[in-house]
């Protein structure tokens, strides 16, 4: 019965932990209404949000000016000093547009660099997105944290820099032509930048460096947020994978380092019809606020050259702690423990306590619970998408039952770790099995220490394993209490990874949480290990998953609010005189065949023209669509001229309608040079040679109904192949078209050009229009096309 006891008393202890854990990631509270208006206030930054998100306010739309205009107001209430920046910007992502950043300042006392507070208040096209998560939430942060600084009237010595850029959806063309054509940029000495990636959960921050983190980490633990939730696992894992925030365009273009903050979690809303103040989480709004007020307050002092680093540190977060040392500490770490491991080995087989058949065989029930519960929880993955269809509807990977699918893997592979500890463990050799997962923890942080030095901290667990056996090889004996305590850092570190993973890389790594769980398991197998009764418990938790995807099934299907994505466009080729719908979607809906019919085509015909999103999203569907009469651009041939061996080439698009983007392509075999938009070169361009992925040239996002002028050169050999679309996102109220409205229960899908209207047509010279002229002069041959 005793034992029984002390088995109970280790579950409720773990679980309480763990709650104990995810509960203080954040804030749980929202302030009141009438808080003191010397601090940040939740209640007011929703207020900011809810007239921010009114209505969806791209760049382009009638609504963007009216935000743009709302923040310029908000800034001169504080007393603040504002202007605005406008300007074309062709970012480097191979986006046009015009700009119109939002900018103030507030003196310091002796500045020599100025502290810039960051976030965008454009929302994303193309889904009818409301922006009140991204970044709706980051200005009202900026805006509700100023608010209260300028209040108290604090002294501080750095200028304070508030920045709002706009055409971050795009391609973050506001912070390029902030970063590259305002003179404030060379004064910037650090970035905070507040964004979103879905509508809720703890706030991550991460770092943006060029050179070595160690300034920025220690500077931020200095700073003492409240709620720091961050790692260098995080941090190694970002810089490896192409990053797309504002403040990428800051390092990159401008070496100039900074701190992103971020949500990830409700990303089933990003740059949705979702994202709305309905959807965005307070307490996350308010996580927000607690980074921003004492950074804002400690950043606002420092010295910011103090952030400046040659040097790596390893960081990560517990409750209220932030945690580093540098990058040289981790591979004498994994060494050290690996010396006290074969140690303790030694000595535990000179007290015959340890012995090596034992030990060997300890290797059985870790691998095979491991890797039984990797190939489970991977091919459970896989046959739900075919049983549920419907999950691949949400192109970003997570499902609205999404966190139920990972408590149930979870709790899945915890079951078959007491499973095979059951069958081949039993209480007297638990120590003796032990070793197996120490020596593979051990193994796993060698590799990571040459590979991965950022997730050096995953060897503290493995010093907590060492002295679980240290005390038993000395006592002879395992000591529950002892070890209960001995598995706190496992449980702090590796536990909200096993969340993190799938929130953050989609449901499609939720084999990686299943084998962290059995990892993280091996390691507090001294506590587990000990249970008599472990098949019982490989029941428990058996049935506990079950219910989990009975609950997950229950709430599969779609509903307001958690509505499924769908899409359409029509496309009109002004060549073929033809028009059809298409859609992205894989699963048609009542909706989309209406317009599509019950046996739509395979959408091969258009993969020419097709506009592949993040996630690789092409037309898949088409179907035969009624003509209509579009008034098609114009478009001019201003300079066709042959010079030696090259043909130059200026080209003027003028929309003769409203119209919202202009897609350019060409033929990838053909080599461009000299690439100019509207004057611009594209960013970080080197060389002549116009470098693209694909057929794509570029994406002109048109504001004010501004006409598109390309100019570029390729040689006389060349075949000249262009190809234009000219975009609308006018689909659902355009006259010419009488549209059903969307059930409650569905929205558009983001990430893709979606309710468009569309023209296809060839970029050449009308003859109707174009009158060639031919000059000998010398040895070159000059050919102009002039108009009539």
């Amino acid at each position: 019965m005793k034992k029984n006891y002390s088995s109970i008393l280790s579950v409720l202890f773990i679980l309480g932990f763990l709650g104990f854990v995810f509960f203080t990631m954040m804030p749980q509270w929202t302030s009141a209404e009438d808080d003191s208006l010397s601090e940040f206030s939740t209640q007011r930054a929703l207020e900011q949000v809810k007239n921010i998100s009114q209505k969806p306010h791209f760049v382009g739309s009638e609504n963007h000016d009216v935000i743009a205009n709302y923040l310029v107001k908000e800034l001169q209430n504080m007393g603040l000093e504002t202007s605005i920046q406008e300007g074309n910007s062709f970012s480097d992502w191979g986006t046009l547009t015009k700009c119109k950043n939002i900018l103030a300042r507030i003196k310091g006392s002796n500045s020599n660099k100025a502290l810039l507070l960051l976030s965008h208040y454009d929302s994303a096209p193309h889904s009818y997105s409301f922006g009140a998560s991204d970044a709706g939430s980051g200005v009202a942060t900026i805006l509700e944290s100023i608010r209260a600084f300028v209040y108290n009237k604090k002294q501080h010595k750095n200028d304070i820099i508030i920045l709002f850029t706009d055409a971050e959806e795009l391609g973050l063309n506001g912070a390029a032509l902030f970063v590259t054509q305002h003179h404030w940029a060379k004064e910037v000495g650090l970035v905070l930048n507040f964004e979103a990636r879905g509508s809720s959960g703890p706030s991550y921050m991460l770092m943006e460096t060029n050179a070595g983190n160690a300034g920025l980490v220690n500077q931020f633990a200095a700073a003492n947020a409240q709620y720091p939730v961050s790692n260098s696992l995080m941090y190694s894992v970002y810089k490896m994978l192409p990053n797309d925030t504002d403040l990428t365009v800051f390092r990159e273009q401008g070496n100039i380092q900074g701190y992103n903050f971020a949500f990830i979690d409700g990303h089933y809303n990003y740059h949705t019809a979702q994202d709305d103040l309905n959807h965005l989480s307070k307490n996350t709004l308010a996580h927000q606020g607690k980074y921003l007020m004492p950074l804002l307050d400690y950043f606002s002092n420092a010295d910011l050259n103090s952030t400046q680093a040659t040097e790596d540190n390893v960081y990560f977060s517990i409750p209220f702690s932030f945690i580093s040392y540098p990058f040289s500490w981790v591979w004498p770490m994994v060494i050290i423990a690996l010396v006290i491991l074969l140690f303790l080995i030694f000595i535990g087989i000179g007290k015959r306590i340890l012995f090596f058949p034992e030990m060997a065989r300890g290797f059985i029930p870790f691998l095979g619970s491991l890797i039984v519960s990797g190939l489970v929880t991977f091919l459970g993955w896989k046959l739900l998408l075919i049983l549920y269809p419907q999950y691949n509807d949400l192109l970003n990977g997570f499902t609205y039952n999404g966190h139920d699918y990972i408590a149930a893997f979870t709790l899945l592979s915890l079951a078959f770790c007491f499973a095979f500890y059951q069958i081949f463990s039993f209480k007297k050799v638990t120590m003796n099995h032990f070793i197996a997962p120490l020596f593979f923890w051990i193994l796993i942080n060698g590799l990571l220490a040459f590979f991965l030095k950022g997730a050096g901290f995953l060897i503290i667990p493995v010093f907590s394993g060492l002295l679980m056996l240290a005390s038993f090889v000395l006592t002879q004996k395992s000591k529950w209490v002892l070890n209960l305590f001995l598995g706190i850092p496992a449980l702090l570190i590796l536990a909200p990874f096993i969340q993190m993973f799938p929130i953050g890389l989609g449901l499609k790594v939720l084999f990686g949480s299943a084998i962290l769980t059995v990892i993280a398991f091996g390691l507090l197998l001294p506590i587990f290990g000990s249970f008599i009764r472990k098949g019982k418990a490989s029941l428990l938790f058996l049935l506990l998953a079950i219910g989990f995807f009975a609950k997950a099934h229950y709430f599969s299907g779609y509903e307001a609010g958690k509505a499924k994505s769908n899409s359409l466009v029509y496309i009109l080729d002004a060549d073929k005189n033809k028009a059809t719908w298409a859609t992205y979607d894989t699963n048609l809906d009542e909706w989309t065949k209406t317009y599509l019919g019950q046996n739509p085509r395979d959408a091969a015909a258009l993969s020419s023209i097709s506009l592949p999103s993040k996630y690789n999203s092409f037309f898949t569907f088409t179907a035969n669509a009624p003509m209509k009469v579009l008034s098609r651009p114009s478009i001019e041939f201003l300079k066709d001229s042959i010079i030696g061996g090259n043909r130059y080439l200026k080209i003027r698009i003028t929309p003769t309608r409203k119209v919202n983007r202009y897609d350019v392509f060409a033929n990838e075999n053909l080599v461009i040079q000299n690439f100019k938009a509207n004057g611009l070169s594209l960013l970080g361009q080197k060389g002549s040679k116009y470098e693209r992925k694909g057929k794509k040239l570029l994406s002109y996002y048109v504001v004010d109904q501004l006409p598109l002028e390309i100019e570029f050169s390729v040689a006389t050999s060349s075949v000249l192949n262009l190809d234009l679309l000219e975009s609308s996102f006018d689909l659902m109220n355009n006259p010419l078209f009488t549209m059903a409205k969307r059930a409650d229960w569905m929205m558009p899908t983001p990430f893709v050009l979606n309710d468009a209207v569309i023209i296809k047509q060839k970029i050449k010279p009308s003859p109707k229009t174009v009158k060639p002229i031919f000059v000998n002069a010398g040895n070159a041959v000059i050919k102009d096309s002039l108009r009539k």
